[in-house]
Formats: C-alpha cells, structure tokens, sequence
C-alpha cells in the first residue's frame, strides 16, 4: 500500500455522454457558440440535422446539414428516423435517432442547434441524458440589428423572424440554464461551465455502483 493509503489504480468507466439541447432566437449566437464549443471539446459532436431549407453561403451538406428533398424528409418521417422534427417556417428539421445515441453511449456529448419545441421532445424522450441551455440577446433591438447585418431575409422574413424570437423567448423558463449573450467570450466560459457540471453529475457515471461496492468491500 502506498503512504496515500491507496494501493493499486483506481478504475473509471466509461462516462455516458450529455445531450445539449442549445436553443435560442435566430439571431442569438447560438450557432457560433456551438461552433466554439466544439472546437474546444473533443468529446463533444454536433447532431447534423436534416433539413428541406437551400444552404445558406458557406454551409457544407452532411457537416452543417444534411440537405433533402421535403419528399425525402417525409419518407424518413414514415420510417421512424428522427428523434425529433418540427417544420419552421415553411422548412422541415429534423435529428436523426442512431447516431445521436450510439455517441452517448460512447461518451461522447451530443449538442443540438434547436427550437424550444426540438429541445423539448429531445427532453421528454431522454431525460436523464439531456440538459436543456437557452441563449438569450442582450436586447431585441440588437438582435434585429443582428439578423439585418446577415443581409439574408426581406424585411417581411425579418418580421417574422422577430415574432418567433419572442415567442422562443417566452419558453426560457423551461431549461436547466439561461446564459445572456451580451459578451460572446464571457457567454462561451458560461456554456463550458454548464457543460462541465453536467458530466460531473452521478447518473452520468454507471460504473460508480461498482466501485463503491469494490470500495466498502475493502
């Protein structure tokens, strides 16, 4: 026994991976949030949805989304594919099923760029694997200023789109973590603090059973 008073290793499974649903109004940054996260988490994998929407520029088909035919998207509606879909202004989204939970069963988190109702069947389906995180604009007035500078959308889509962004917003109270957008710096640290919690919590740990009894047999 060393003077620790430990001997041997101490033995870690496999830690079961987070599902984060990350919502917010378009606008918001949640999609270059996700992005930075990813880029500072090896373990952490984008869930590519499945879209009937045309790409926006710079978008690459099967790494930001997998670009489909609505004829398509209802076939794999049919065959029982996704977790979750939903139709948004006029397009079609969905999640698949297999690979989002192959990852988790790995290890590895799974992040969703989604809506308030994705966020909620993804929670309603597996809720003790999901965490739900909501992205909120430090002001409306700066979103739109925000969706504007896109040079994207007419002024009618514009409309919309802050419509919905109220509407998004209204359901903040449903997730497990609400972070402000007013420093995308500051926002990110808070995005990695709730990450990090989240995989510290005892149900994501199935091999700790194990080791306590190991532990008080000793």
């Amino acid at each position: 026994m060393s003077s620790d008073g430990f001997s041997g290793t101490i033995f870690r499974g496999r830690r079961r991976g987070v599902l984060i649903a990350l919502s917010s109004p378009s606008g918001a940054g949640k999609t270059t949030l996700s992005k930075r996260l990813l880029s500072q988490n090896p373990d952490v994998v984008l869930s590519i949805s499945c879209t009937t929407r045309k790409p926006r520029p710079g978008e690459i088909n099967g790494q930001d989304y997998d670009f489909i035919s609505v004829e398509e998207f209802k076939k794999r509606i049919d065959d029982g594919y996704f977790f979750e879909w939903a139709e948004v202004f006029g397009r079609y989204y969905g999640t698949p099923k297999t690979p989002v939970m192959e990852a988790i069963d790995e290890g590895r988190d799974v992040i969703f760029d989604i809506d308030w109702q994705g966020a909620q069947i993804i929670a309603d389906q597996a809720p003790e694997d999901t965490v739900r995180i909501f992205i909120l604009p430090p002001s409306l007035a700066l979103l739109e200023d925000r969706l504007r500078k896109r040079g994207q959308d007419s002024d009618e889509v514009i409309r919309d789109r802050m419509n919905r962004a109220k509407d998004e917003i209204s359901h903040w109270d449903e997730y497990d973590y609400v972070i402000v957008n007013d420093d995308f710096a500051r926002a990110l640290e808070k995005l990695n603090q709730a990450l990090h919690a989240e995989r510290l919590k005892r149900n994501r740990h199935p091999w700790l059973g194990e080791f306590v009894d190991a532990l008080m047999e000793q």
